[in-house]
């Protein structure tokens, strides 16, 4: 597994909620370009991570999953994987299913199919890519516990999928910010 980090620019503050980006809209494509797009396209999920207020930092009862349930969660989607690709040698997960399998255990509802095909075009991406939004696709339907793709879980697995969406820069609000998720659902 490769996890990588990364400052959305040369200042660290493009998409930020309350800082100011310094950048030149042509230092932030430089920036940009500096990962190739054969890299790119071969990392799975690309997050953005908002800063934590230093207040919240320091409350406790914090509301949410606990980590033994989300634990359960994923020990139960590799289970369902396990036993989907068990007559398959060397394929244990959705990551490492073969392209060619991807029509027999990526079943899609038809509007998933459609969204995730508008987003392919719209956003340019390759073939690679959409591999892989269809695999994570597929991992985020197990974790529902669904049998079929659903079209929330391609919607989601295409936010997932932040850095190959094109860097805008916000004139109204006088911040530069990302170009935000709720496009995904248009």
């Amino acid at each position: 597994m490769l996890v990588e980090t990364m400052n959305p620019c040369y200042c660290g503050y493009y998409g930020h909620p309350t800082r100011r980006c310094t950048c030149s809209k042509k230092a932030l494509e430089y920036y940009r370009k500096k990962i190739g797009s054969p890299l790119l396209e071969r990392i799975d999920l690309h997050i953005d991570v908002e800063p934590v207020p230093l207040g919240a930092l320091m409350e406790s009862g914090a509301e949410g999953e606990t980590s033994s349930v989300i634990r359960e969660r994923e020990v139960r989607a590799r289970g369902i994987q396990q036993r989907r690709y068990d007559h398959l040698e060397r394929v244990t997960s959705n990551a490492k299913m073969p392209d060619r399998d991807m029509e027999s255990y990526c079943k899609m509802e038809p509007f998933a199919r459609r969204f995730l095909f508008r987003k392919i075009d719209q956003l340019q991406l390759s073939v690679r890519s959409f591999s892989r939004i269809l695999k994570v696709s597929r991992t985020i339907a197990d974790l529902a516990g669904s049998e079929k793709v659903e079209l929330e879980h391609v919607g989601e697995a295409v936010a997932f999928r932040g850095l190959d969406r094109p860097m805008e820069v916000s004139q109204s609000k006088g911040n530069m910010g990302l170009n935000g998720y709720q496009d995904v659902f248009e």
